[in-house]
C-alpha cells in the first residue's frame, strides 16, 4: 500500500494525474518566485538587445511592456481551469486537438521551447569563461564554451529530477539574486554612460523600414516571447492553492517581471553601443566592460548560477508538457532525453545566431493554440469538460475524434500558420507581406485568426464533430 501511495504521489507531481487540494504546495509567493525565476533568465537580455536595435530608448520601453502585458494577461486567462481542476493546458487541449494531436504538437512545441535553454547554457558558459579570465586562467572560448554549457544543462537536469520542491527552494534564492543583478546592471549602465547619450541613440537597423514598421518588427519579437510562455504557463499553476493566486502570480511574472528584465537588456545594449559601438546581449561582457572588478565578479557569479535554476525549471515544465501527450513515458527518462537534446543545441550554437526567426517560428505554432483555447474554454465548452474522456477512461471517447486527431483543431493551426507566413509576415526572410502585420504583428495574427477559424467552424455543422461531450461533462 505504501508503494502504491508513493506511485500515486509521484504521478500527481511529475505525471498528469489531476492535483488534489492536499497536493498543492505553492502559495502566491511560492508560485510568483518560481515562475519569475523561470521567466527572468538571462535570455531576457538577449531579447532586450534584439528589440533595442530597432527602436529608440522610449520606444523600446513602450514596445516591450505594452505587447507583453496585453498578450500575457489574455493568454493566462485559462489558468483558472488549470488551478481549479489541477490539470495542465494540454489535458484540456485533448478536447481541441485530440489525443494524438496533443502528442504531436506538445512534442514539437517543447522541442522549440528547449531552444531557450540552449541560450541560457551558452550565457552560463560565457559567464564562467569571463570569471576564469578575471583570475588569469585564459580559457579558450572555442574549447570551453561547449563544455561549460553542457555542465549547466547537467546541473539544471539534477534540479529538474528533484521536482517542484527542489525547484521552489532553488528559485527562492535565485530570483532575489537575479533581481539584484538586474538592478546592478541598470545602475551600472546609467553611471557608466550618461542617460542623455542612451536616449539619443538612433536605431541601428533601418533596412529601408518606416518607423512604424520598425516598431512592429520589435513588437513581433515581444509578442513571440509572450507566446513562448503560453504552452508552458499552465504546469506550475496546477500547484497553486487558489485560482486568484495562480492567475496573478503567473500573469505578473510573465507580463511584468520578465519584460522588466528585457528592458534591462535593452538599456544594457544601448549603453554598450554608446561605449563600444556594438550592441551587446551578453550581460557578462557588459559587466566586465562597464563595471568595477568587485561588482563584475559578484554579478557574474549570480548570472552564472541563475541559468542553472532556469534550466531546472524549464526542463520540469517542458517534460510535463510532453508527458501530457505521452503519459506512459517516465518523467525521469524525459528529463534525461531533454538534457541530451539541449546539450546538442548548446554545442551547435545556432539558436543565438537565428534568434529572431527562432522565436517567431515557435510562436506561429503557439499562437493559434492560444486563440483556440480561449474560444474553446469561454465560448464553446463554457468552462465545462468531460474529465473522463480527457483521460480516455473506458467507455468515454468524446475526444477520440478521427483516430486520435481532431481534424478541425489541427486544420486551424496549420491554416493559421501558412496564411501568416505567406500573406502577413515571413519570419525566416523577415519580410512584411501585408499591412495586416502593422495592426497585429505576425504572431498576433496567428492567435486572432486561429481563434476566429475555430469559432467559425463551431457555427457550422462541424460543431457536432467538435463538441461531443455535452451530455457527459464532469467539471
Amino acid at each position: 500500500m505504501s508503494k502504491m501511495n508513493d506511485f500515486i504521489q509521484q504521478e500527481t507531481i511529475t505525471g498528469i494525474v489531476p492535483m488534489t487540494n492536499k497536493d498543492r504546495q505553492y502559495s502566491f509567493w511560492d508560485l510568483f518566485l518560481s515562475t519569475s525565476g523561470f521567466a527572468i533568465a538571462t535570455w531576457c537580455y538577449t531579447q532586450g538587445a534584439y528589440v533595442a536595435q530597432y527602436l529608440t530608448f522610449n520606444q523600446m520601453l513602450i514596445n516591450i511592456f505594452s505587447f507583453n502585458i496585453i498578450w500575457v494577461f489574455i493568454e493566462c486567462l485559462p489558468i483558472l481551469f488549470a488551478v481549479k481542476y489541477g490539470i495542465d493546458l494540454w489535458i484540456w487541449l485533448r478536447a481541441v486537438l485530440g489525443r494524438k494531436g496533443v502528442a504531436v504538437l506538445s512534442t514539437v512545441i517543447s522541442l522549440a521551447n528547449f531552444g531557450w535553454y540552449a541560450v541560457t547554457a551558452n550565457l552560463f558558459a560565457s559567464s564562467m569563461i569571463h570569471l576564469a579570465n578575471n583570475f588569469g586562467l585564459g580559457l579558450d572560448k572555442g574549447v570551453w564554451a561547449p563544455i561549460l554549457g553542457t555542465l549547466c544543462v547537467l546541473l539544471g537536469t539534477l534540479i529538474a529530477l528533484g521536482g517542484p520542491e527542489v525547484i521552489k527552494g532553488t528559485n527562492r534564492f535565485l530570483v532575489v539574486a537575479l533581481l539584484f543583478v538586474g538592478l546592478i546592471i541598470v545602475g551600472i549602465c546609467f553611471v557608466a554612460v550618461p542617460i542623455r547619450d542612451i536616449m539619443n541613440v538612433q536605431p541601428a537597423i533601418q533596412e529601408n523600414l518606416t518607423p512604424i514598421e520598425r516598431f512592429m518588427m520589435s513588437g513581433e519579437g515581444n509578442v513571440a516571447v509572450a507566446f513562448s510562455w503560453s504552452t508552458q504557463a499552465f504546469v506550475l499553476p496546477r500547484l497553486a492553492k487558489s485560482e486568484r493566486s495562480g492567475y496573478w502570480a503567473t500573469a505578473l511574472s510573465y507580463g511584468v517581471v520578465a519584460p522588466f528584465f528585457a528592458a534591462t537588456g535593452g538599456v544594457m545594449a544601448l549603453a554598450m553601443f554608446v561605449k563600444t559601438g556594438v550592441y551587446e546581449s551578453d550581460p557578462t561582457t557588459m559587466l566586465s566592460t562597464l563595471s568595477t572588478p568587485a561588482f563584475a565578479l559578484l554579478s557574474l557569479l549570480l548570472v552564472a548560477f541563475a541559468n542553472i535554476g532556469t534550466q531546472g525549471t524549464g526542463s520540469y515544465v517542458n517534460c510535463m508538457i510532453v508527458k501530457s501527450g505521452m503519459p506512459k513515458v517516465s518523467y525521469k527518462l524525459m528529463v534525461w532525453i531533454a538534457m541530451v537534446y539541449v546539450s546538442l543545441l548548446t554545442i551547435w550554437g545556432g539558436v543565438d545566431e537565428y534568434f529572431g526567426s527562432f522565436i517567431s517560428l515557435a510562436a506561429y505554432i503557439q499562437g493559434p493554440i492560444i486563440g483556440m483555447i480561449v474560444v474553446d474554454y469561454f465560448i464553446l465548452r463554457k468552462q465545462k469538460l468531460d474529465l473522463r474522456s480527457a483521460y480516455f477512461l473506458e467507455g468515454h471517447d468524446a475526444y477520440e475524434f478521427t483516430k486520435g486527431f481532431n481534424l478541425v483543431g489541427l486544420s486551424c493551426v496549420i491554416i493559421s500558420l501558412l496564411v501568416a507566413v505567406l500573406f502577413v509576415y515571413n519570419p525566416i526572410t523577415k519580410h512584411i507581406q501585408s499591412p495586416m502585420f502593422l495592426l497585429t504583428t505576425g504572431s498576433g495574427f496567428t492567435a486572432i485568426f486561429g481563434g476566429l477559424l475555430y469559432w467559425l467552424a463551431s457555427v457550422t455543422p462541424l460543431k457536432r464533430y467538435m463538441i461531443k461531450d455535452r451530455d457527459s461533462v464532469t467539471i
